[in-house]
């Protein structure tokens, strides 16, 4: 069964960082990517970051790149989403999902966490 938990969210003045987790339950991210997704209130979600578990490729949306980092810690099973220079507009309930083992970062998603809401503040 593949389970992901989402943590780290929270309140967070603008300019601010936070920095969020994604844990993985009865296996490990070898050769699984996992993407972060964010949805803010009335709008679709949307891509945020993604690592390969294969290789460590990272991958980001311009909205985002050079603000967040992603960063997988191997020994601990879990996914790091740092996000500094926040901005109001970043706030939405962000998830992690992976598209399974041997996918790559843009193959469909198809487990899913149950999110960790970030809300800045101007």
């Amino acid at each position: 069964e593949v389970q992901l938990v989402e943590s780290g969210g929270g309140l967070v003045q603008a300019g601010g960082s936070l920095r969020l987790s994604c844990a993985a339950s009865r296996w490990t991210f070898d050769d699984y990517p996992i993407g972060w997704f964010r949805q803010a209130s009335g709008k679709e979600r949307e891509g945020v970051s993604c690592i390969s578990g294969s290789d460590g490729s990272t991958y980001y949306a311009d909205f985002v790149k050079g603000r967040f980092t992603i960063s997988m810690d191997n020994a601990k099973n879990v996914v790091y989403l740092q996000m500094n220079s926040l901005k109001p507009e970043d706030t939405a309930v962000y998830y992690c999902a992976t598209a399974g083992y041997g996918r790559s970062c843009f193959s469909p998603y198809e487990y899913w966490g149950q999110g960790t809401q970030v809300t800045v503040s101007s």
